[in-house]
C-alpha cells in the first residue's frame, strides 16, 4: 500500500499530466467549473480575506473561480515542480490553453475580473505541505483531485478530509471534487501515484461530523479523458460546523 510519504512528488511530471488532461477544456471540467461557480456566486465580491487551494497542482482554473469572492488565493503545493510551473504561469502570464477554461468560469461568474491574469494576480503560491496548515485560517478551502490522488490508504484518506474541512473558520466553505473509484494510476504511462477508491458515500463518511449543509453530487466518466479506471467525479460544498 503506498501512502502519501512513499511518492516523490516533486517528480510529478507536470507537463506530461497537462498534456493529458488540461490542454483543452473537456465536459468534466465544464461540470466542475458550473459546479463551484454555484458556490462563489453565492458569495458578495471580495468579502473574503483569503482562501486556500489545498494540494493546487498545476491547475489554474480553481485558482481562478476564487478571484471574485476571495481578496487573496492562497495555493498551497508540495511538489517543487508544480511549484515551478504555478510561480511561472504567475510572472510570465498564463499559457493560452487556459483561455477556454476561464471563459467558462466568466460565463459562470460574470464578477471574476476580465481576464484570467487579472484573476491570478490574487494569488500566492507556496510550497508546503496542503494537510498540515493552521487550523481555522481561511473563509473558503477548495480542493480539486487531491486526498484521494495521493494515498492508497483509506484512513489516510479520511484524515486529509479531515484537515482540509478544519482549514477553514467554523461556518465557513468548503468545495472540493474527487475521482470516483480511481485506484493506483499512472501518467503517461510513466511510474505509478498512489490513488484510493472513493465515492459518493465513502466522501460523505469523511466529511460527516465536521461539516453542515453537505452536498455531494456526481456525474459519470468523460470519456475523452484518461483512462485510470475512474467511474465518475464526485463534487462537494459544504460548511465546516460550528
Amino acid at each position: 500500500m503506498l501512502r502519501n510519504r512513499d511518492a516523490d512528488w516533486d517528480a510529478w511530471p507536470v507537463a506530461d499530466y497537462l498534456a493529458e488532461n488540461y490542454r483543452r477544456l473537456h465536459r468534466a471540467d465544464e461540470a466542475v467549473i458550473d459546479h463551484h461557480s454555484a458556490v462563489y456566486a453565492r458569495i458578495p465580491a471580495g468579502s473574503l480575506d483569503r482562501t486556500v487551494e489545498l494540494g493546487a497542482g498545476p491547475n489554474l482554473y480553481p485558482l481562478a473561480l476564487a478571484a471574485a469572492a476571495s481578496r487573496l488565493v492562497h495555493a498551497v503545493e508540495p511538489s517543487a515542480a508544480s511549484v515551478a510551473y504555478l510561480r511561472g504561469q504567475l510572472r510570465d502570464g498564463p499559457d493560452p490553453s487556459w483561455d477556454p477554461f476561464y471563459a467558462r468560469c466568466r460565463l459562470r461568474n460574470p464578477a471574476l475580473p476580465p481576464s484570467l491574469a487579472q484573476a491570478l494576480s490574487r494569488v500566492r503560491v507556496t510550497r508546503a505541505d496542503a494537510f498540515r496548515l493552521p487550523e481555522g485560517r481561511y473563509a473558503l478551502a477548495s480542493m480539486n483531485f487531491v486526498a484521494e490522488s495521493a494515498t492508497e490508504d483509506p484512513a489516510e484518506f479520511a484524515a486529509f478530509c479531515r484537515a482540509f474541512a478544519r482549514t477553514v473558520r467554523p461556518g465557513e466553505h468548503l468545495v472540493a471534487s474527487f475521482m470516483e473509484n480511481m485506484g493506483r494510476y499512472s501518467i503517461s504511462g510513466g511510474r505509478e501515484w498512489p490513488g484510493v477508491p472513493v465515492d459518493s458515500q465513502t466522501i460523505g463518511e469523511a466529511f460527516d461530523g465536521y461539516t453542515m449543509d453537505l452536498v455531494v453530487s456526481r456525474i459519470d466518466a468523460d470519456p475523452d479523458l484518461p483512462d485510470w479506471g475512474y467511474t465518475g467525479m464526485v463534487m462537494l460544498s459544504a460548511r465546516r460546523a460550528v
